[in-house]
C-alpha cells in the first residue's frame, strides 16, 4: 500500500467505524517495527458533547484506543507484507495496557500525532510502545499488550 495512506484505505484495513474509527492518516511504515498516524481532533466529535460541555477534551482513554488502532494498521500492513494482500484479515485486540501516562490535554484543533514502535511481535501476541503527541509536544504514552485472533 502506497505512503500516505489515507481513510478510504484504512477502513480496508481495521474493522473499526464512524464513530469509532479514531485514525485518519498513516505517514509511515516500516514492516513489524514503526507506523506513524494521524488524528484530527475536531469539535463535532460525539464524546465532546459529554466530556465536558463548555470544557471539551478527548477521553484519555480515546487517545490510547486510536494509539491501538494505529498499532493494528501496523500488525495489518506487516502480515500483507509477508503474506500478500489477499491474507486472511486478523482482528487485533487489547490485552493490557502498561506505564499509561497524560502529559497534556487534548482540544478541538488539535492534530495528534502517533508515533508506535513495536516492542515484541509474535504469530498471537504483539506488545506495542505508544506515543501521542501534538505540536511535537507528548500528550500521552502507553506500552500496549495485543493479541490477533
Amino acid at each position: 500500500m502506497e505512503l500516505p495512506i489515507k481513510f478510504q484505505d484504512i477502513v480496508k484495513l481495521i474493522p473499526h467505524r464512524y464513530p469509532f474509527l479514531l485514525v485518519d492518516r498513516v505517514t509511515e511504515y516500516e514492516p513489524l517495527k514503526r507506523i506513524v498516524g494521524y488524528k484530527n481532533v475536531t469539535a463535532n466529535e460525539e464524546f465532546f458533547q459529554g466530556h465536558f460541555p463548555g470544557n471539551p477534551i478527548m477521553p484519555g482513554v480515546l487517545i490510547i484506543e486510536a494509539m491501538a488502532q494505529t498499532g493494528g494498521i501496523l500488525s495489518r500492513l506487516s502480515m500483507m507484507e509477508d503474506e500478500g494482500d489477499d491474507c486472511e484479515p486478523r482482528l487485533m485486540i487489547f490485552l493490557g495496557m502498561d506505564n499509561v501516562k497524560f502529559r497534556r490535554q487534548v482540544v478541538p484543533g488539535d492534530q495528534l500525532k502517533f508515533v508506535i514502535e513495536t516492542i515484541r511481535t509474535g504469530s498471537k501476541i504483539w506488545k506495542l510502545a505508544g506515543k501521542a503527541f501534538v505540536d511535537e509536544e507528548l500528550a500521552a504514552e502507553a506500552e500496549m499488550t495485543a493479541q490477533l485472533l
